[in-house]
């Protein structure tokens, strides 16, 4: 218990490493509310739900033991390729984010009702919106991520390429799994793989570094 408190007594000072913390915990809270948002658009899943769904059409599990198993999966990777990207984020992902959706999804339908194509088109994109600046925040925090996340930003960082770009082609390959399996893709997937890479990178230097560094003489 002493161990704990000694490694989350810096997130309780002032300074960078609360401000990580908090858009940590900030990051991932609106992001489940995005998804609870893409979710009533009812126009499609994200990408990486995408490739669950498809799964889910092959493999005789019910899709909450999948969706473990497949982020076991991801998060053994991830440990061995670079296991910094494991951190307090990575652990509100698995075990904080489901009920957070599952809490912002009945909260918008009972306080909206059953949305007409309008409305529905607003959820897409205000969810693709803050979904994106959710990512760009607890990326930027950098206090770990999904497991899912963090195959691109590994990647970015090992130089295969720009994280925008290495977004958009590990997104259209979940789509493409996906579909593969059995899963339709709706309009918002496709649109979310072809431009979450992209709205995440600007994020990153519009909001998420100026944000984290405000005030700060130096970003080491």
């Amino acid at each position: 218990m002493d161990k704990l408190l000694a490694l989350l007594k810096p997130y309780f000072r002032p300074g960078l490493e609360r401000r990580r913390a908090l858009m940590t915990i900030f990051g991932v809270t609106i992001g489940g509310v995005s998804v609870g948002l893409f979710k009533q658009s009812a126009f499609g899943v994200d990408p990486f739900q995408c490739l669950c769904n498809g799964l889910n059409n092959v493999v005789p599990l019910d899709f909450g033991t999948l969706y473990v198993i497949i982020n076991a999966v991801l998060l053994l990777v991830v440990f061995l390729l670079d296991r910094h990207y494991i951190s307090l984020g990575t652990l509100i992902n698995l075990f904080l984010l489901g009920y957070v959706v599952d809490f912002s999804e009945k909260a918008i339908f009972a306080l909206m009702g059953e949305p007409g194509m309008a409305l529905r088109i607003a959820y897409l994109v205000i969810g693709m919106v803050v979904l994106c600046l959710a990512s760009s925040l607890y990326f930027t925090a950098d206090l770990g991520v999904s497991t899912y996340d963090a195959i691109a930003l590994y990647l970015a960082a090992k130089k295969v390429g720009p994280f925008r770009l290495i977004r958009i082609a590990t997104d259209l390959c979940c789509v493409g799994i996906g579909f593969a399996l059995g899963y339709v893709p709706g309009i918002g997937t496709i649109l979310s793989a072809f431009f979450m890479g992209p709205l995440i990178s600007w994020f990153n230097g519009k909001v998420a570094r100026p944000l984290l560094y405000r005030g700060m003489t130096t970003e080491a």
